[in-house]
């Protein structure tokens, strides 16, 4: 695994505050399809920047899974890129599926190019084993609810993709939001933002599910704020305020945005990205432990 980064980190960090139940995280990010377009100017970069890192990968994939497609970008890209490949868009929340779906017009469905849209969760897939040649996640991974759920993910994922297929995906660090967190301390708020995993574990939870050559590898992207509130409308049409932020009271709050330091009469909001991307290779063991010996014809 290669890792680059800006500066060094503990191997290991403990998630540090309470992931949000599933099922409100659901609810929030369907309510959200209506204006999610609105406010996802990180996700665009960062779909923009994962594309980016694809131009550097041969590929001649068959079938292409956005997972976690939101209303349908990042499965754009990818039929721009792999014209031939079936495309697939899966989400959990259906309002978002139906964006998506919303945005193909109707003599791109009549010609079978619009992309096929699955409800299903990254935990549990309705595809054969074997079936995607790639797999893409932009910033969706990081909203599983602890780490055990994104070990799951990683194996289903593992489970459904072909041999020589790729994993690739961009999910928020540990020190996102890092200057809200220093405030919420400064003025002794407790835990506000989410707490996310280091690259280094989610590269070891990739070598584990059985993918080869993880690479990892991490920037700081920075958003700008006039007012607390303006930050708070975009994660609200985001569908993610509550599952980023938490739920302190509204008074907390004040005294966390007081504290919050601004930069040129900005307030600056950091998300640290996480990309990575794994290939599916040869299982090596069988399901009960015991090791596969292959041998070729001379």
């Amino acid at each position: 695994m290669r890792a680059r980064h800006s500066q060094q980190r503990p191997r290991y960090r403990a998630v540090r505050a309470a992931r949000p139940r599933a099922g409100l995280m659901r609810a929030e990010f369907a309510a959200a399809a209506a204006r999610y377009d609105e406010a996802a100017v990180l996700a665009r970069e960062v779909g923009r920047r994962l594309g980016e890192r694809l131009d550097w990968v041969r590929l001649d994939p068959c079938r292409v899974a956005d997972i976690g497609c939101a209303t349908g970008d990042g499965v754009r890209d990818l039929q721009g890129r792999y014209p031939r490949a079936l495309p697939l868009a899966v989400d959990f929340a259906l309002p978002m599926l139906r964006a998506a779906r919303a945005k193909s017009g109707w003599l791109e469905r009549l010609r079978g190019r619009a992309p096929r849209c699955v409800n299903a969760d990254v935990r549990a897939l309705p595809f054969a084993a074997g079936s995607l040649d790639l797999v893409w996640s932009n910033l969706m991974l990081h909203w599983l609810p602890d780490p055990s759920a994104l070990r799951a993910a990683f194996a289903e994922l593992n489970r459904v993709m072909a041999e020589g297929g790729l994993l690739h995906f961009a999910m928020l660090g540990p020190d996102t939001l890092k200057e809200l967190r220093a405030a919420a301390q400064k003025v002794g708020a407790g835990g506000t933002v989410a707490g996310f995993l280091d690259m280094h574990d989610v590269g070891d939870m990739l070598a584990a599910a059985g993918f080869a050559d993880p690479v990892m590898e991490m920037e700081m992207l920075t958003l700008t704020y006039r007012t607390p509130r303006a930050f708070l409308a975009d994660q609200r049409r985001l569908g993610v305020r509550d599952g980023l932020l938490g739920r302190l009271p509204w008074r907390a709050w004040r005294r966390v945005f007081a504290a919050w330091e601004r930069a040129d009469g900005l307030l600056p909001a950091r998300f640290e990205i996480i990309y990575g991307h794994a290939w599916k290779v040869a299982p090596r063991t069988l399901p009960d432990g015991r090791a596969i010996v292959r041998f070729k014809k001379p």
